[in-house]
């Protein structure tokens, strides 16, 4: 069919009509207008009477950002801790979420409070410390984020202002004709500061207690403090109008604009990042600013206020926050700028006094950085007025595996099966790595490892893992990084193999973690890759018993014969402890209870022979107990029963399976309609696919074959 010009350009129109209807659909202008309100400054004298938390200083509204999201309060190993949702990256669905560094966020959180509460810790650089890929810049990057956020928020909401001036800078009467008005230029305040550093000293103190009064802070007892005057632009321009109005503060209020301001790192409002680059081309108005050159010719000087562009790192992030990336590679000079920064919150821009500012500085560096700082004496000032938080590596194995989810989880990859445990081998060679030997006799590294990991093994306590935190107070600080991890993670799910089987499994990615290891740019000693490859070996082991465990209960998962299993010992239980008889149904007479199934199944979760009596009563005396609450026993109430039995029907199942064979060419096909039930249970049960539960089942069947090969 052919369509006339008119019939295509009308198909169009209505299409492009409707990419605009959906474009226009996700737009919010009534949030627009609110973030970009405009007003007098007595409109905004009227904002601070109703919220005085508009006048907050840095800290306080990072704190109160953080806060706002809330927090979770758990106790483990006798400790009390805080999750703090902020960190899980909520504002962008978990992208950047912190995993397992709790402790280290409570230190965090904890200096925020107190320098929000004007403790002193306001006045200190915050240096994160830690290995490399721990996370530093990560949380750093949170809460600039974070910041951005709440700020868009009507909780967070704050302010800045412009002078209404003629294009030289000049005063262009404000009153008066419509004419005169309209000639007016905007020239916001260059660090972006609160409206109320207009207001004169005389009149500070009065306005303050007023504002404090009504100020109700929910996360802090905090009060509103207002420090240091305007900045050395709004100085000039504030000085040359009282000095026109002859000292007539509110005629002179008449050429500010108010303007709520949304912080913002991409647009250089409240959020600076600063990252050091070759010192031949480091320069300190990177940070103070600079002279704008072109603008001396217009104002005659170049310590005219006017004639200044004051938008180094420090100025812009003034209100917010500013980020040091690897803050110890800094050339001295940067370091002196810093140290009146944090002490006085004064920067000393080229040609200009002490400057005020009200920002949170927070640097990050790693260990052999921080070293080279303790052994340098000429750097005393600067370490005395930094606060040293150690940022480590995860200990626990459940949020390392989380990590790894967070970037390569069922959600990321869609084309290719990752098998079930190959995150998690990975984790748990990348945790033992971090872990140091336990002290105490009979307690392996993996067992440390699952104690950390809130795993319970008989003879140690909460109070025995506490002891082995106390003993290793460096654990986490070195080790594997996450970022090795990722990275042969990488390069497994791009392999030949993943991309023809379309799966990958823990052998293709322990493979791969351990050719890594030869030209690993951070092990330098030999005897370090010797220790991670042994660490590999020991991750192998732990992961063939893993499987063999699923396969195990894959093969025992039917529920009717565990049930029959259960009742038969049960009977035989209740009989041996009462000393009675038990009835035979074939035969129709009593006989004595099968001690020998009884101890084929107590064998399997290790009951010696001297303990099989107390076992049994313990058995018949939980029994008990649940009756008097009206409970019923089932086959699975007991979790070390349920265990024995679980085994004990694999042990029988197995031989009728003839698991063993499937390393042999030729399967009957009764065997083979057997092992395909177990396959299914693996994939419905366990989370594999075709392809992995087959190569786990003749993984695990070429185990047992050696096995039975061993014992013969």
């Amino acid at each position: 069919m052919i369509h006339s010009p008119d019939d295509s350009d009308t198909t169009s129109q209505a299409t492009g009509e409707q990419l605009t209807s959906l474009i226009e659909s996700r737009l919010d202008r009534e949030s627009f207008q609110d973030h970009h309100w405009e007003g007098t400054f007595f409109d905004y004298l009227d904002i601070c009477a109703e919220n005085p938390g508009a006048v907050r200083n840095a800290y306080q509204r990072l704190y109160d950002a953080i806060m706002s999201f809330g927090s979770k309060d758990y106790r483990v190993f006798k400790r009390d801790c805080v999750r703090y949702h902020f960190f899980s990256d909520p504002f962008a669905d978990g992208a950047d979420g912190v995993y397992g560094l709790d402790l280290a966020l409570m230190q965090l959180v904890d200096f925020f409070r107190s320098a929000a509460e004007g403790y002193g810790t306001d006045k200190r650089i915050l240096l994160l410390h830690g290995p490399v890929g721990s996370s530093k810049s990560t949380i750093a990057r949170l809460l600039k984020k974070g910041l951005e956020h709440y700020t868009r928020t009507p909780e967070g909401a704050l302010y800045s202002f412009s002078w209404l001036l003629d294009e030289r800078c000049g005063v262009t009467p404000i009153e008066g004709s419509p004419g005169e008005a309209a000639k007016t230029h905007d020239f916001p305040s260059p660090m972006h500061e609160d409206p109320l550093v207009l207001v004169p000293r005389e009149a500070r103190d009065d306005l303050l207690e007023r504002l404090n009064a009504a100020y109700k802070p929910t996360n802090h007892t905090g009060q509103l403090r207002l420090l240091g005057d305007p900045d050395p632009f709004s100085r000039k321009i504030m000085g040359d109008l009282m000095r026109f109005y002859q000292g007539d503060w509110r005629k002179v209020m008449g050429h500010v604009r108010v303007r709520r301001i949304v912080l913002s790192e991409k647009d250089r409002v409240g959020i600076g990042t600063f990252q050091p680059k070759d010192e031949k081309n480091q320069d300190s108005t990177e940070l103070t600013g600079d002279i704008n050159y072109r603008k001396i010719a217009i104002y005659g000087s170049d310590s005219d206020p006017r004639a200044f562009n004051f938008d180094g790192e420090l100025n812009i992030a003034n209100r917010g926050l500013c980020e040091f990336i690897e803050v110890l590679k800094l050339d001295v000079a940067f370091l002196y700028d810093l140290l009146g920064a944090s002490q006085e919150h004064t920067i000393k821009p080229k040609k200009f006094a002490q400057t005020y500012i009200d920002e949170v500085i927070i640097g990050h560096t790693n260990e052999p950085e921080y070293k080279r700082l303790q052994s340098n004496e000429m750097m005393e000032a600067f370490r005395d007025r930094t606060i040293k938080i150690d940022i480590p590596y995860n200990i626990r194995l459940d949020d390392e595996i989380r990590i790894y989810e967070k970037d390569f989880g069922s959600h990321r990859i869609k084309n290719i099966h990752i098998a079930p445990h190959t995150l998690e081998v990975a984790a748990m060679w990348a945790v033992l790595s971090r872990l140091e030997e336990p002290k105490k006799g009979g307690l392996s590294l993996i067992q440390k490892m699952k104690l950390y990991n809130g795993k319970s093994i008989p003879g140690f306590t909460e109070d025995s893992v506490k002891e082995l935190r106390e003993e290793a107070p460096r654990e986490g600080m070195g080790g594997i990084s996450p970022r090795y991890v990722q990275d042969k993670m990488s390069n497994t799910l791009v392999s030949r193999q993943a991309v023809e089987d379309k799966t990958i499994n823990p052998f293709m990615l322990l493979n791969e973690l351990e050719a890594g290891l030869s030209h690993h740019s951070l092990i330098t000693d030999a005897e370090t890759r010797k220790r991670y490859r042994e660490l590999l070996a020991i991750v192998r082991e732990e992961y063939e018993d893993i499987i063999k465990g699923e396969v195990q209960r894959a093969i025992s998962a039917d529920e009717e014969a565990i049930m029959r299993l259960c009742s038969n010992y049960m009977e035989n239980v209740r009989a041996y402890t009462q000393k009675e008889k038990v009835l035979n149904k074939y035969t129709g007479k009593y006989d004595e209870p099968d001690e020998r199934l009884m101890r084929s199944i107590e064998d399997k979760i290790e009951i010696p022979d001297s303990r099989k009596d107390d076992f049994r009563q313990e058995i018949m005396n939980y029994i008990g107990a649940l009756a008097l609450d009206n409970k019923k026993f089932e086959y699975n109430t007991n979790a070390r029963l349920y265990k024995a039995l679980e085994l004990k029907l694999f042990e029988d199942s197995r031989d009728t399976i003839k698991l063993k064979n499937l390393v042999s060419s030729v399967v009957d096909d009764e065997t083979q309609q057997k092992i395909d039930v177990v396959k299914q249970r693996l994939i419905k049960n366990f989370g594999y696919n075709d392809v992995s539960a087959t190569d786990v089942l003749n993984y695990v069947a070429s185990i047992f074959a050696r096995g039975d090969t061993k014992s013969k």
